[in-house]
C-alpha cells in the first residue's frame, strides 16, 4: 500500500483502497496492516466520506495518545472519522462515550455506580442463571442451532436489559436495531429508522421510570441526579441508555461468539481450558485480544498539532487508534498471533485505555467467564457444524464479529 506521509497533503501517489480493510481471517490482521505498522502513524482513505484521516498501529503510540488532553472523542468535530454516512444523530446523540473533560467524568459517574467491580459480582448468580437457561434452550433444539442469534446474542441483551429495567418483550427490538446501528451492512437510510424507533422507545422509557421508579440503573441515575442538586435534562438519561444498550449487548455478542469459534478452531487450547476451570479467567483476556472486536472503534480528533510517530497530526484531523495491530506488538505480546490461552495479560487494548476505557469491562470479563465455563462444560462435544472459513464475518462493522455461529454436538 502506498500512502503519503505528509502531515494533511493529498497524496503524491496513487490512493490506497478505502479503510477499513478486511481480515484475511477474523484472528490475524488485514494485509495492508504490517507496512503500516513500520510506520505507525499513517494516513488512509474512509469508505463512505472519502475523508483523509490518519491511523495508528504502535500499541505504546496508542497509549499516550489516548491519555493526551489535545485529542477529543467528540463526534461534532467536522473531520471525526466516520468511515460510514452517518445519522445526524451519530454526532450530538453520544453521552460520555463522545465527550471530553469536565462533561464525560461527570455523565460517566452516574453510570459507573453500577459497574464497579463490587456491584458487578453481585450480578454473579443472575448470569449464571442467564446462561443456564440460554443453553438449556440450545440443547432442547435439534441440531444445528445458529449459536450467535440463539446464544450469543440474547444472553447479554437479557442482562443489559434487566440491569436498565427494560422488559424481555422488548429484547429482539433491541437486537434487531443494534445490528442495523453497528453491524456493518445497514444503510445510512436504514440506521436512520432505527435511531427513530429506538428514540420513541427510550424517551417511553425514561417517563415510566420517573413515574414508578425501580431499583434499575435508570432509576439510581435519576436518584442520584435528584440527590446531588445537580442539572440534568432527559436527553443525558436518553444518551446513557442508549449507549449501554449498543456497548452492552452487541460487544459482548460478538466477542461471545468469535471467542467460542476461537476455541473450537484450537483444540489444544480448548482441551486445556476443559481440563483446568481455572485457566477461563486468563482464557478471557487472551480471546478478547485475538479477536479485537473494536479495532476501529476508538476515533479521535486532534486539538492541536501533534507530533507523534514521526508525523505530525494536524489540529482538526481525524485519527483511527487501531487496537488489533496493537494487540499484535510482539514485543508486549510475545508470538502475537498465537492463541495461548494460558497469557492471560490484561495489557491488551480490547477494552480502550485511559479516561475511555470501556465502562462496562468488568461485567464483560465476567458474563464472558461463566459463558465459557458452562458451555462446554454442559456441552463438551460441541463443534462447528459448518467449516470456519464458510461463516460469513461483518467485515466494515464499528464492532467486528459473526453474522451466524452454526454449532452442532
Amino acid at each position: 500500500m502506498t500512502t503519503s506521509t505528509s502531515p494533511s497533503g493529498a497524496d503524491s501517489e496513487t490512493a490506497p483502497r478505502t479503510f477499513p480493510y478486511q481480515r484475511g481471517c477474523p484472528f490475524s490482521m488485514p494485509a495492508e496492516y504490517p507496512e503500516m505498522i513500520d510506520r505507525d502513524v499513517s494516513q488512509v482513505t474512509l469508505t463512505g466520506s472519502g475523508l483523509r484521516i490518519w491511523t495508528v498501529t504502535g500499541y505504546h503510540t496508542i497509549r499516550q495518545l489516548l491519555t493526551d488532553p489535545r485529542v477529543s472523542a467528540s463526534r461534532k468535530h467536522d473531520n471525526f472519522p466516520f468511515y460510514f454516512i452517518a445519522p445526524p444523530e451519530f454526532r450530538t446523540e453520544t453521552s460520555f462515550i463522545g465527550y471530553d473533560g469536565e462533561a464525560h467524568t461527570r455523565t460517566r459517574r452516574k453510570a459507573a455506580l453500577t459497574f464497579t467491580s463490587r456491584q458487578v459480582k453481585k450480578l454473579r448468580p443472575r448470569i449464571e442463571e442467564i446462561v443456564d437457561e440460554h443453553i438449556d434452550r440450545m440443547l432442547a433444539t435439534p441440531p444445528p442451532v445458529d449459536m450467535h442469534h440463539a446464544f450469543s446474542l440474547p444472553v447479554p441483551m437479557t442482562v443489559i436489559c434487566e440491569l436498565l429495567g427494560i422488559p424481555h418483550d422488548k429484547h429482539d427490538f433491541f437486537i434487531k436495531h443494534g445490528t442495523a446501528l453497528l453491524g456493518g451492512h445497514s444503510s445510512a437510510e436504514e440506521r436512520q429508522a432505527a435511531i427513530v424507533e429506538v428514540n420513541a422507545y427510550v424517551d417511553d422509557l425514561i417517563q415510566l421510570k420517573k413515574r414508578e421508579p425501580g431499583e434499575d440503573l435508570l432509576s439510581r441515575a435519576m436518584a442520584d441526579y435528584e440527590a446531588s442538586g445537580e442539572e440534568y435534562t432527559d436527553r443525558d438519561l436518553f444518551n446513557m441508555v442508549r449507549l449501554l444498550m449498543n456497548g452492552g449487548h452487541e460487544t459482548t455478542a460478538s466477542q461471545i461468539s468469535l471467542g467460542t469459534a476461537c476455541l473450537l478452531e484450537n483444540p489444544d487450547q480448548l482441551e486445556q481450558l476443559k481440563a483446568d476451570p481455572e485457566l477461563v479467567r486468563p482464557a478471557v483476556e487472551e480471546l478478547v485480544r485475538i479477536a479485537t472486536i473494536g479495532d476501529t472503534a476508538v476515533p479521535r480528533v486532534a486539538l492541536a498539532d501533534i507530533e507523534i510517530g514521526g508525523q505530525v497530526i494536524r489540529k482538526g484531523d481525524g485519527i483511527l487508534c487501531l487496537g488489533l495491530a496493537a494487540n499484535r506488538d510482539p514485543e508486549v505480546f510475545p508470538e502475537p498471533e498465537k492463541v495461548i490461552l494460558s497469557r492471560g495479560s490484561r495489557k491488551h487494548l480490547g477494552f480502550g485505555h485511559g479516561v475511555h476505557h470501556c465502562i462496562g469491562a468488568d461485567l464483560a470479563r465476567l458474563e464472558l467467564e461463566i459463558v465459557w465455563s458452562k458451555l462446554f462444560q454442559r456441552i463438551p462435544t460441541l463443534r462447528l457444524a459448518k467449516p470456519f472459513a464458510e461463516i460469513p464475518r461483518k467485515e466494515g462493522a464499528v464492532i467486528y464479529g459473526l453474522w451466524e455461529l452454526p454449532i452442532t454436538w
